[in-house]
């Protein structure tokens, strides 16, 4: 990738990322999660409450990079083929035809993914890790880039199918979206209110960039300087979740630690953020600021921590500050 490129696309997608957060108020680090997974392959499971713009967010992000979108709603009695696509007869030709499902988009909100009955789970789980589905004994590849950007609400539990851990594993981000604050309410009724006496703000959002900008930028983020300095603090940061090194004693509350995946996603998150940022390296910040959202969906706490209110966001906070850098 040129210099010239590299530098047109940096500059195409910061601009939608300006562009997003100047119209989503509170979603910075959402914004920026969305960003990062897409540009290295990843993919980010949000938790959140009803009503916070979750799929706003991902949709106004998919018409400003230009990206095939789809919406599915998670259903117990959701099938395998509604998400991969299904063989047709057609009577005219006496053949099978394969129709393809919502999967074949480059971005897929799944929303409420914990309500999909687990061979659905287990359908999306391939097209996550392989980027493909097998469907009647053929495989095909899906789209690139491809994203999967699904939801839990974690205030209802009923009738939903805790996802398993191989797939919580497959998430490179675990992103809670919080209640905003009184002026960040404000904020949003405003623009909200502006929004329905404005019939240019409800058309579809002009694309600033594209996938195949996407594709480029990927290059470039493949580039970013990892030192071994950086290297070391990520190795230290996930053996600390199995009870190694100076914050080894706060595994305590782990009953099962982060895998090697864990320092692979974060480190590929880590050079999206510093490529965003206009830098060719990787700093402590960049990590520290990743951390709890790359890491904290990868660990289990015992019973007894739960039950005293301790939350993987903690446990991995405290080994953060325990950490030295460098």
């Amino acid at each position: 990738m040129s210099s010239d490129s590299n530098t047109q696309a940096l500059q195409q997608l910061q601009s939608v990322q300006t562009e997003l957060q100047n119209k989503l108020v509170g979603h910075e680090a959402l914004i920026e999660r969305l960003l990062i997974a897409l540009l290295t392959g990843g993919h980010i499971l949000i938790e959140g409450a009803p009503g916070l713009a979750k799929t706003r967010t991902i949709n106004q992000f998919s018409q400003l990079i230009d990206a095939k979108f789809v919406r599915i709603q998670a259903t117990p009695d959701l099938l395998p083929a509604d998400l991969t696509g299904t063989d047709m007869y057609h009577q005219q030709s006496g053949e099978f035809r394969f129709i393809e499902g919502p999967l074949f988009n480059n971005i897929v909100l799944m929303d409420e993914i914990n309500r999909a009955p687990p061979k659905v789970q287990s359908a999306l789980l391939e097209a996550m890790g392989e980027k493909q589905i097998s469907s009647s004994g053929t495989t095909r590849a899906l789209d690139s880039p491809f994203l999967v950007a699904a939801t839990q609400n974690p205030i209802e539990h009923e009738g939903t199918y805790p996802l398993p851990e191989a797939q919580l594993d497959r998430f490179m981000f675990f992103v809670n979206v919080e209640m905003p604050d009184a002026t960040a309410e404000l904020k949003i009724l405003e623009q909200v209110l502006g929004e329905r006496n404005s019939t240019a703000n409800q058309a579809k959002q002009t694309a600033i960039s594209n996938t195949s900008t996407i594709e480029q930028a990927s290059k470039g983020v493949s580039a970013v300087h990892v030192s071994d300095a950086i290297k070391d603090y990520v190795v230290r940061l996930i053996t600390a979740t199995r009870g190694h090194g100076t914050a080894g004693q706060l595994a305590e509350h782990i009953a099962h630690p982060a895998s090697p995946r864990g320092s692979i996603f974060l480190s590929i998150a880590a050079q999206a953020k510093a490529w965003l940022a206009g830098r060719d390296y990787i700093t402590p910040d960049d990590i520290e600021q990743l951390a709890p959202d790359v890491l904290s969906g990868r660990i289990v706490l015992h019973y007894q921590a739960r039950a005293e209110g301790i939350t993987q966001r903690d446990v991995i906070t405290q080994i953060l500050d325990a950490t030295p850098a460098l």
